[in-house]
C-alpha cells in the first residue's frame, strides 16, 4: 500500500472557566451550532456507553459540507476523540481531539488536535484541507472561549421563541411550501429576492432580501439542513446589527385526520454593543429582545400562513 501523507495539527487557547464547564459545551452537540460559527446543525443519530455517531453540517471556506462522525467521550480525562466516517473531498479521512487541561480552578487550557489526508494525497487538495483546518480551528477556539466567558451576560441576551399554526392539510404539502424557497419571491409578499442553491440533496443554501413594513430591504443568508416532510433546521450567516447568533428551525408534525401542525422556532443571541445605535440611546436589553422577537415573529407568522392557505388548497383539490 503506498504511504499515505497524513498532516498532523495542533491548535490551542486558554478559557476563564472551569474544565468540566467547557468539557460539557463541547460534549453536548446541541450546544454547537450556537458556540462554533462554522457548525449549521448537528444530528446525534446513534449512542452506546463513551461513544456516539453524530452527523455534522458545516461550512468550509464558505462552503457547506456534512459528514458523520464517530466521538468517543471520556469525562474522567477531559477528552473527546473524533474521526469523520465517511469524508466528504477532498478530505480522504480526517479525525482528532479535543483536549480540556485545567490550568488552575477557573482556568482551562483547550488543545484541538487534528490529523488528515488528501484524496489521491493532491497537493491541491491538502492546501484546501490546510486552509479549512486553520480556519474553522481557529475559529472555534475563540468562538468557544467567547462562549464559555459570556455565559452569565449571555442568559439575558440569549432567548428562544416558537410560533404554531394548525392547518387543515397534510404535513408533506406544508414541508414542500418552505423546502421550495426558491419560489419564494411568486409565494411570499414579504420576499423580494431569492438567490437559491440545493448542491447535495437536504443541504441548501439560501440568500434573500425582505422587504420590511417600512419600506425597507435587507439582505440574508442562511444555510438549511432539511429532512423530508419533518423538519427544516437552519443557521442565518449574515446577521442584522441587533443580533449575534440567529439559529432554528421549522416542524412539520402530522396530527392524524388530514391536520398538521406547523412550527417556527428561532433562537437569538442580541449584539449589546449595537442596540443603543440601532435604537436609540435610552434601549435596553429588554426593548431589544422584543423588537427582535416582533420583527422575526412577523415574517414567520406570514410565512406560515401562506403555508397553510397553500396546503389547504392541495386539500381540497383532492
Amino acid at each position: 500500500m503506498a504511504d499515505q501523507h497524513v498532516r498532523e495539527t495542533e491548535h490551542e487557547i486558554t478559557v476563564q472557566a472551569p474544565a468540566a464547564v467547557v468539557y460539557r459545551l463541547i460534549a453536548e452537540v446541541e450546544n454547537w451550532p450556537r458556540i462554533f460559527p462554522p457548525t449549521i446543525h448537528v444530528d446525534q443519530f446513534e449512542r452506546g456507553e463513551g461513544w456516539e455517531r453524530i452527523r455534522i453540517w458545516a461550512t468550509a471556506n464558505g462552503e457547506a459540507k456534512s459528514w458523520a462522525s464517530r466521538r468517543s467521550l471520556d469525562p474522567e480525562r477531559l477528552r473527546i476523540d473524533f474521526r469523520q466516517e465517511v469524508s466528504t473531498p477532498p478530505i480522504a479521512a480526517m479525525g482528532g481531539s479535543w483536549v480540556i487541561e485545567p490550568l488552575s480552578e477557573g482556568t482551562s487550557r483547550v488543545r484541538l488536535l487534528h490529523d488528515y489526508r488528501a484524496v489521491n494525497d493532491d497537493p491541491a487538495g491538502l492546501a484546501w484541507i490546510d486552509e479549512a483546518v486553520e480556519r474553522n480551528s481557529r475559529s472555534e477556539l475563540a468562538a468557544l472561549r467567547e462562549n464559555v466567558e459570556s455565559a452569565v451576560a449571555e442568559d439575558e441576551l440569549r432567548f428562544s421563541f416558537e410560533d404554531t399554526v394548525e392547518i387543515r392539510g397534510a404535513a408533506e404539502d406544508v414541508y414542500d411550501f418552505i423546502d421550495r424557497a426558491d419560489r419564494w419571491t411568486e409565494r411570499l409578499p414579504h420576499v423580494a429576492s431569492v438567490r437559491f442553491d440545493e448542491a447535495d440533496a437536504g443541504l441548501q443554501t439560501l440568500e434573500m432580501e425582505t422587504r420590511a413594513k417600512d419600506g425597507s430591504t435587507h439582505t440574508t443568508k442562511s444555510f438549511r439542513v432539511c429532512r423530508p416532510h419533518q423538519r427544516i433546521s437552519y443557521k442565518q450567516v449574515t446577521l442584522p446589527a441587533l443580533m449575534s447568533l440567529h439559529t432554528g428551525y421549522w416542524t412539520f408534525t402530522d396530527q392524524g385526520g388530514g391536520t398538521t401542525t406547523a412550527s417556527s422556532q428561532h433562537t437569538v443571541v442580541l449584539n449589546p454593543a449595537n442596540i443603543a445605535p440601532v435604537l436609540g440611546p435610552e434601549a435596553t436589553v429588554a426593548d431589544a429582545r422584543e423588537y427582535v422577537r416582533t420583527a422575526l415573529s412577523t415574517n414567520s407568522r406570514a410565512t406560515l400562513g401562506f403555508a397553510k392557505q397553500y396546503a389547504e388548497r392541495q386539500q381540497e383539490a383532492i
